[in-house]
């Protein structure tokens, strides 16, 4: 990994175009970093790629970068939409984090009867997310959105987009595993009868969903209950889990060129 910093900028980035960076970025590349003009730092904006940019001009607290070269194309990658049930800060934090880290591509807070959170501050969870995305060379940021009740929050999922629903207990325990009554089937089996594409993972909150949540995600058209093994996880650790097995099957973690649906790169601005 190389060392040299690297930024999330708003500004389009083509070559030899300047992008002016924020106060916060600012004071971290000249007085964290130590860094002046002529210096490189590494850029991108979730449209053009990865940049290789200098420092132009440093004025005060302002800073000036010019966009020298593209090192990496920008990828469009499938939709993997994480609905979870927020948790106390820390908790949420590492979720947001994580989930950021594994490529979701919207993180969607969803209130249930059970949710422990009162209050989601969206502003705060995306500077979580700018920053997870900045450490680990992610060409893009996720959106994050306002909280939602679970009922409408499953409602504003695309068309046709499977729900997978990390469902840890069953109506009927004595049912065969994956059936409409009976306990969920294990997430791996799950996805091998889903094929590749836009998909949303709901995580629910600790204490698991309701009797009423759980009916009511069942008779969902594009529900798909699963478990994620044999021992009770914590909320948080559900969603690495879950979003995990998720790219390992279907998403980006797949060999490049396994079939025509994996990422391409996106034709962009030389």
């Amino acid at each position: 990994m190389s060392s040299t910093p690297r930024l999330f900028v708003e500004s389009d980035l083509v070559a030899k175009g300047f992008a002016a960076l924020d106060d916060a970025q600012a004071k971290y590349l000249t007085r964290v970093m130590r860094l002046g003009e002529g210096d490189h730092v590494r850029v991108f904006n979730g449209r053009d790629g990865e940049w290789d940019a200098v420092i132009d001009q440093v004025e005060g607290r302002s800073v000036l970068l010019k966009a020298e070269r593209r090192l990496r194309r920008q990828f469009e990658t499938a939709g993997l939409i994480l609905l979870f049930a927020p948790l106390k800060k820390a908790q949420t934090d590492f979720a947001v984090e994580k989930a950021t880290e594994l490529g979701a591509t919207v993180i969607q807070p969803v209130m249930t009867a059970r949710t422990q959170a009162a209050r989601v501050r969206a502003d705060r969870l995306q500077k979580v997310a700018l920053e997870a995305a900045e450490q680990t060379e992610r060409l893009d940021l996720p959106v994050i959105r306002y909280a939602q009740a679970l009922d409408a929050a499953i409602e504003s999922l695309p068309d046709g987009a499977p729900l997978i629903f990390c469902d840890e207990a069953g109506d009927d325990p004595e049912a065969d595993g994956g059936s409409d009554a009976g306990r969920a089937q294990p997430m791996l089996a799950a996805l091998e009868r889903l094929a590749p594409g836009c998909a949303g993972i709901l995580v629910g909150p600790e204490g698991g969903f309701s009797p009423e949540e759980r009916d009511r995600l069942r008779a969902h058209e594009q529900a798909v209950p699963v478990t994620l093994g044999p021992r009770i996880l914590r909320a948080e650790t559900a969603v690495v889990a879950a979003m995990a097995l998720f790219q390992a099957r279907l998403g980006d973690w797949r060999e490049s060129g396994a079939d025509d649906s994996f990422p391409k790169a996106i034709d962009e601005k030389s």
